[in-house]
């Protein structure tokens, strides 16, 4: 075996989820509509936002960006799967996997805060109306997606420096679509003690800590809610959390199903099913969630897209 930090294996071979030929035609057609879907969708988003003056406001620049973030994030494992199977090929270089690896943890984080951020924004504009435009400023704002982008960028760091230590000496398939860490370590033929420490209490408290700031948010939301007297203005109030709370729910379901649950009762298909939900289909549906229900998106999206109509004529 070669040092602590060398490895003998220069590839990994991605198996994906079918060796099927038909089924593998399938599945790249359902890729390629859901990561077109995907980026179409959040950059509509974007440019909605910022063309539309009315949509300046806190809650639409955490929107805008966690749409620039569920693109990167698609953007990360969908082509690369697309590319294998117009080149014919399962191969992916060490240093590719564990560039994969970091966007996978720094962009997964990032998800995590931008979601914990913005339900403190609706914390404040809910129980604290008065007080929301001293409280949320543009300073506040920038500061807490940028802290967000540098915590973030530093825990990606630390997992990819800790995996390149790891040593791969004899079995280099991923039974997966991507780069996961938990299939990445058992191929590993060195200790991986430390990197399971890091999982278990680094990333484990990244994830816990926003999920709790988002629980506590509405804990206090709902009990703001609640001391409404009219229906009417328990529901409008509860109606600009509701999409919050379905892709907050989206989110760390299919992210507690995959990463907290007992080893013994995981399988491939299952933790790929959960990969693909929270890294594909998730970032796909966060713009039909975030605009079907609300109004001022709903209207700034038909203006843009009228503007383009109108300039193709």
């Amino acid at each position: 075996m070669r040092g602590s930090n060398q490895s003998s294996v220069s590839e990994f071979l991605l198996l994906g989820l079918s060796r099927d030929p038909q089924q593998q035609r399938l599945l790249f057609l359902l890729f390629l509509t859901m990561y077109l879907a995907t980026v179409l969708g959040n950059l509509l988003i974007i440019l909605a936002i910022g063309t539309d003056s009315r949509l300046h406001t806190p809650m639409y620049f955490f929107l805008s960006n966690l749409s620039f973030v569920d693109v990167c994030f698609s953007s990360t494992t969908v082509p690369k799967v697309l590319a294998n199977h117009i080149l014919e090929t399962q191969v992916i270089s060490f240093s590719g996997c564990l560039t994969q690896m970091y966007f996978l943890f720094e962009l997964t984080d990032m998800d995590n805060f931008l979601l914990a951020v913005m339900a403190y924004d609706r914390y404040v504009a809910i129980c604290h109306p008065l007080h929301y435009t001293t409280k949320m400023t543009h300073q506040l704002c920038a500061l807490l997606v940028f802290g967000s982008w540098m915590v973030a960028s530093l825990n990606a760091m630390l997992h990819t420096l800790l995996m390149a230590q790891l040593s791969f000496c004899a079995d280099n398939t991923i039974p997966h679509l991507f780069c996961e860490v938990k299939q990445l370590m058992k191929l590993s033929c060195s200790e991986t003690q430390l990197n399971e420490l890091k999982i278990l209490f680094v990333a484990g408290l990244i994830m816990i800590a926003p999920f709790v700031c988002i629980l506590v948010s509405y804990i206090l939301i709902t009990c703001a809610i609640l001391r409404v007297s009219s229906t009417r203005g328990r529901w409008k109030a509860f109606s600009t959390c509701s999409s919050h709370l379905a892709v907050v729910c989206l989110f760390y379901g299919t992210i507690i199903s995959l990463y907290f649950n007992p080893s013994s009762s995981h399988s491939a298909g299952r933790d790929m099913a959960a990969a693909m939900m929270y890294t594909v289909v998730t970032p796909m549906l966060n713009p039909f969630i975030y605009s079907l229900r609300n109004k001022d998106m709903k209207g700034a999206l038909r203006r843009v897209l009228t503007l383009k109509y109108l300039s193709t004529q």
